[in-house]
């Protein structure tokens, strides 16, 4: 019996100090994965790593079980002898407390491994919508000046069609007023002619006056050129 309660003893402390091990080095992990932890350099990118981290996570969970199982074996092979030895009740209480530590520790280190893979995805995510953010903007933004200079352009060309639409009603209205004060000149020459017929031949001889001065000069010019041309060729 003594013989047997030392070898699960021997048992129990050999899985406890490769805990201890374990779970140092687990502790580790996740202490520099919680240092390097930045809004830059991305966390847990490796796939190896994450490998890693799971292995020793099972190895562990596997030394828990088995030191659990130890414990236990303990317990009943204390219960087995009916004994009621204080040291042995210490011992057993004691494997027990270590193990609910390394429950403890290891349960903590995961959840901080946990904390900081949820916060990674987060950050990772945030970068990445504010990247996409970033390059639809650019887009978007060059798109709107494209949008911007074309619409001033159409602006622009519709003020110059209003200018130029302008002008013509303005040239209209013009020779609107121009015809009508024309035709009421005329109008009024005509019944000035109608009401005095004497001012209308007086009129008339002065016209064929002045077609016949006319005539005149034509000829009077005519024969000085054939003069002078005559007087050149000679």
């Amino acid at each position: 019996m003594a013989n047997q309660w030392e070898d699960l003893r021997r048992q129990a402390r050999r899985l406890e100090n490769e805990l201890d091990l374990k779970l140092v080095s687990f502790s580790k992990l996740g202490t520099s994965i919680s240092h390097n932890t930045s809004d830059t350099a991305p966390l847990l990118n490796s796939s190896s790593s994450d490998h890693m981290i799971e292995t020793m996570a099972m190895e562990i969970e596997q030394l828990l079980a088995k030191l659990t199982g130890m414990n236990d074996r303990m317990s009943e092979h204390l219960e087995s002898i009916s004994s009621s030895n204080p040291a042995m009740m210490h011992t057993v209480q004691r494997h027990r407390d270590i193990l609910q530590d390394y429950n403890h520790e290891f349960r903590k280190t995961r959840s901080n491994i946990h904390s900081n893979r949820e916060r990674e995805d987060l950050l990772g995510s945030v970068r990445r919508d504010i990247d996409a953010y970033k390059n639809s903007s650019g887009v978007n933004n060059r798109r709107t000046d494209l949008y911007m200079k074309e619409h001033e352009h159409l602006r622009n060309s519709d003020r110059l069609a209003d200018e130029a639409i302008d002008i013509a009603m303005a040239t209209r209205d013009n020779l609107g007023q121009q015809r009508a004060l024309f035709k009421g000149i005329t109008t009024r020459m005509n019944n000035l002619a109608n009401r005095f017929p004497a001012i209308n031949n007086l009129v008339q001889k002065i016209k064929l006056r002045k077609r016949r001065d006319s005539l005149i000069i034509a000829a009077v010019v005519a024969f000085c050129i054939i003069l002078i041309l005559i007087y050149w060729l000679h």
